[in-house]
């Protein structure tokens, strides 16, 4: 084990290098997007988009929609 640390820098770019080299691009990003907290405010997108609409208003909301596609 090293009695000294890298830089933060350095162990990051290490680590980069061997996850590209072992998972590849895709799957590299796809593993470290999980660590990616989101953006905005979800409490406050929350109550916009739900507008405390009762399940009742909700269900008829889904039924409505549901019809639009139907050729009946």
């Amino acid at each position: 084990m090293d009695k000294d640390a890298k830089p933060l820098t350095e162990i990051t770019e290490d680590a980069l290098r061997i996850l590209f080299r072992e998972m590849g691009v895709v799957n590299t990003v796809r593993f470290l997007n999980q660590f990616v907290s989101g953006l905005g405010d979800y409490t406050q997108e929350r109550a916009e988009n739900m507008r405390n609409e009762t399940v009742e208003e909700l269900a008829m909301a889904i039924e409505e929609h549901s019809h639009m596609g139907s050729t009946k």
